[in-house]
C-alpha cells in the first residue's frame, strides 16, 4: 500500500485524508515545527482541541475561543447527555448565564429519609424567599453550552476520536484521529482539553491513571398529574441498605416527569437490586407512572492520579472532579473546563505565545486545588462517617433536621463558598453532631475524624 500522505497539519488542520480501516495512518507529520513554551507563534494562534461537549468541555471551549485561541470543540453525540439527577447550585444561574427557562424546577424543599423511614424536611424553613435548587436536564443545559460556545467562535466537530498520537517532543503537534459518518480524518494542534468523561479517552492515552468510579443508575417516570403535583417543587433523598451499601438514592423532578434512581461503589453488580429497594420505598408516590427512559453511567470517586501530561489537561469527569457525600458535579464539572479554558488564554497571551505542562500546572492546577481540594477532602469525610451502616445513616437525617445544619449547608452548597456561621451555633452543631453517633453507636476509628 502506497505511503499515507498528510499535508502540513498546523496548516490545513481539518484534513479531509480518508485513511483505510485496514491500516490506519499513524505517520507523525516530523516536519511540522512547533515553537517551544512561551515563545511567540509564527502567523497563527495557538490551537487547541478539546474533546467532550458536556459543562466541562463547552465550557472551556467558549473560555478558549473568548480569549483568542483557535478552537475545536469534539463531541461524539450531540443530541444524548449524560444521565444526571440535574441539580445545579443557585450561583451556577448568574456566573454562567443560564437563562431561566431552561430551569424545570425550582425545589424550595427536600425531604431526606432514614432507613427507618424517619423524613425530614430539609429547606422548608431554612431556605430564604428567593433561594431555591434549580433542576434542568442535562440534554439541554448540554446543547445551550456548546452552541454558546460556538457563538465565541469554537468550531464544533462532531465527531467520534479514535486515536491521539502523542507527540515524542516538545516541538511536535498532537495528531487527533476522528471518524464522522465512516470518514477518517486527521487534526493536529498544540494543546487538548480532555473533557470526555469517566470513560475518559484522553486519560488512557496520556496514562492518567486509574480511579474507582461509582455506578448511577436511574428511571426517568412520567407521573400521573395528581402525583406529579407532589413533586411540584420537591426532591427526596432516601438512604438505607435497602437502596445502596455506601451512598443515596433519590427522586428529583423533572419537566413532566420523575427521575428515581440510586449509586453505589462497592457493589455495583448489584444496581438493579437497590434499584428496585429505592421503587419499593417510593412505591405509593409513583403508582401509575411510566418509565420512558432507563440510563446509567460511572461517576468518578476522586480526582486522577495526573490530570496534566504535557500539553495536555483534563477537567471534569474525566479529572474526577466529583464530590463525594452528594456526588454533585455539574458545577464543578463547568467551572474546572473554564477555569482551565482561562488558564490556557493567560499562559498563552490570548494565543501568541506557545505553552507547555508547567503553564498548564501553575495556571490551571495549582489554581483550582487550592480553590477546592479541601471541599472535597471534606465531603469524602462525611460519606465515610454517615454512609457506612444504617446506624450512621439514623444520625445523618437526624443531624439534618437542625436548622442551623440546613443553613450552612444550603450557604455552602447554594454559592459554592465556606459559609460563614455563628461560633457558638458551630459548637452546639459538633457537640450535636456528636451526640447523635454515639447515640447511633458510631464509635472507635470513626470518630477519630473529628479530632483537632
Amino acid at each position: 500500500m502506497a505511503a499515507c500522505q498528510i499535508q502540513n497539519p498546523l496548516q490545513n488542520p481539518l484534513s479531509q485524508l480518508s485513511i483505510r480501516k485496514t491500516r490506519p495512518c499513524l505517520h507523525k507529520p516530523h516536519y511540522v515545527t512547533i515553537t517551544a513554551a512561551g515563545h511567540h507563534l509564527s502567523g497563527r494562534k495557538l490551537r487547541v482541541a478539546v474533546i467532550g461537549g458536556g459543562p466541562a468541555g463547552s465550557s472551556a471551549a467558549e473560555a478558549l475561543a473568548s480569549g483568542g485561541i483557535e478552537t475545536f470543540l469534539f463531541e461524539r453525540s450531540t443530541s444524548t447527555a449524560k444521565p444526571c439527577g440535574g441539580a445545579i447550585p443557585l450561583c451556577m444561574i448568574d456566573e454562567f448565564s443560564i437563562p431561566l427557562h431552561l430551569i424545570d424546577r425550582h425545589v424550595t424543599k427536600m425531604k431526606i429519609i432514614s432507613p427507618s423511614n424517619l423524613a425530614v424536611d430539609f429547606g422548608s424553613k431554612s431556605l430564604r424567599s428567593h433561594e431555591y435548587i434549580p433542576m434542568l436536564r442535562r440534554e439541554v443545559l448540554d446543547s445551550f453550552l456548546r452552541t454558546r460556545a460556538q457563538s465565541a467562535g469554537a468550531q464544533l466537530i462532531p465527531s467520534l476520536v479514535t486515536h491521539l498520537e502523542i507527540p515524542s517532543s516538545s516541538f511536535s503537534p498532537y495528531i487527533i484521529h476522528h471518524s464522522i459518518n465512516n470518514s477518517r480524518k486527521t487534526l493536529a494542534v498544540d494543546a487538548i482539553i480532555g473533557a470526555d468523561g469517566a470513560n475518559s479517552k484522553v486519560a488512557k492515552f496520556i496514562k492518567a491513571g486509574n480511579y474507582t468510579c461509582a455506578i448511577a443508575f436511574q428511571e426517568r417516570i412520567r407521573l400521573p398529574d395528581e402525583k406529579m403535583a407532589y413533586y411540584q417543587n420537591l426532591a427526596e433523598m432516601y438512604v438505607g441498605d435497602d437502596v445502596s451499601p455506601d451512598f443515596y438514592a433519590w427522586v428529583f423532578p423533572k419537566c413532566d416527569h420523575v427521575a428515581v434512581g440510586t449509586g453505589t461503589v462497592c457493589a455495583k453488580q448489584d444496581i438493579k437490586l437497590y434499584q428496585r429497594g429505592i421503587k419499593e420505598r417510593v412505591k405509593s408516590k409513583i403508582n401509575g407512572g411510566k418509565v420512558i427512559k432507563v440510563e446509567a453511567h460511572p461517576i468518578p470517586e476522586h480526582p486522577r492520579p495526573v490530570r496534566v501530561r504535557g500539553r495536555v489537561a483534563l477537567v471534569g469527569d474525566a479529572a474526577g472532579y466529583v464530590t463525594k457525600c452528594s456526588g454533585e458535579g455539574i458545577y464543578f464539572a463547568a467551572k474546572s473546563g473554564r477555569m482551565c479554558g482561562e488558564a490556557i488564554v493567560r499562559a498563552s497571551d490570548g494565543g501568541e505565545l506557545m505553552i507547555g505542562e508547567d503553564d498548564l500546572k501553575r495556571e490551571y492546577l495549582m489554581e483550582w486545588d487550592k480553590k477546592y481540594v479541601s471541599t472535597f477532602r471534606f465531603l469524602d469525610m462525611l460519606q465515610r462517617v454517615f454512609y457506612g451502616s444504617n446506624v450512621a445513616r439514623e444520625a445523618l437525617v437526624e443531624v439534618c433536621g437542625n436548622e442551623y445544619v440546613q443553613r450552612m449547608t444550603f450557604d455552602s452548597y447554594l454559592y459554592k463558598k465556606l459559609a460563614k456561621g455563628d461560633r457558638w451555633e458551630d459548637l452546639k452543631m459538633v457537640f450535636g453532631t456528636l451526640g447523635s453517633l454515639m447515640r447511633c453507636k458510631i464509635v472507635g476509628r470513626e470518630m477519630e475524624v473529628f479530632k483537632l
